[in-house]
């Protein structure tokens, strides 16, 4: 009895220790976002966040590497949101139309605070941190959700057989990235980023993917 008991106190100190774990996060992650939205990302620190989370700056660094790290942790979940929300209501329809309904959520999501989504662009090729990690294993996830489409696009017959749908899907993923940039480096509008610029690059490389 006495070590049922025994187990059963280790697993509730645990599972404790889990949720104060998990609600200290929440709270850096909460006061990370405000931070960045209001202030914006270069003129926030991570001493301001620990400040506002009203954790020690020292415990910030358990949950993130640095700032662009927490950058990722804010990020990942407005990523995964958006992205869960556009396949939910993916329309039929031309491969074409259907990448851009999905990526025209991302480009939204990314107009909602153009700073903040500018440095997280610029942060995210090599990033090494926890959080870029899970921003990294998101993308792994995201482009196995695009390959789907580019295998309903073979399906359709718009695009040919013997290609390998997750190859397409890593150049659809790679135009994409560079109308980001093309936004980034002031070159274009968001919005200009996305139509014409993404939509004529991806139209030219579905026209490449046909039998």
């Amino acid at each position: 009895m006495s070590l049922r008991v025994s187990h059963t106190a280790a697993s509730r100190r645990k599972t404790t220790r889990s949720d104060q774990r998990a609600g200290t996060r929440e709270q850096i992650r909460a006061a990370a976002w405000a931070l960045f939205s209001t202030q914006g990302y270069e003129a926030t620190t991570t001493q301001s966040i620990a400040k506002k989370a009203g954790v020690a700056t020292g415990t910030v660094f358990l949950h993130a590497s640095d700032k662009a790290d927490l950058l990722f942790l804010v990020m990942h979940d407005r990523l995964a949101d958006v992205v869960g929300e556009r396949f939910e209501r993916l329309p039929e329809g031309p491969l074409l139309d259907r990448l851009i309904f999905v990526f025209r959520g991302l480009f939204e999501m990314y107009a909602e605070h153009p700073e903040v989504a500018a440095a997280f662009v610029k942060s995210f090729p090599g990033a090494r941190g926890p959080n870029a990690q899970r921003v990294a294993t998101l993308t792994y996830g995201f482009l196995h959700r695009l390959s789907l489409l580019v295998a309903d696009g073979q399906r359709a017959g718009e695009v040919a057989m013997d290609l390998e749908p997750l190859a397409c899907a890593q150049n659809v993923f790679g135009l994409y990235f560079m109308a980001l940039l093309t936004w980034i480096g002031g070159h274009a509008t968001l919005e200009v980023a996305l139509d014409p610029v993404l939509r004529s690059s991806l139209a030219l490389q579905i026209r490449g993917f046909r039998p």
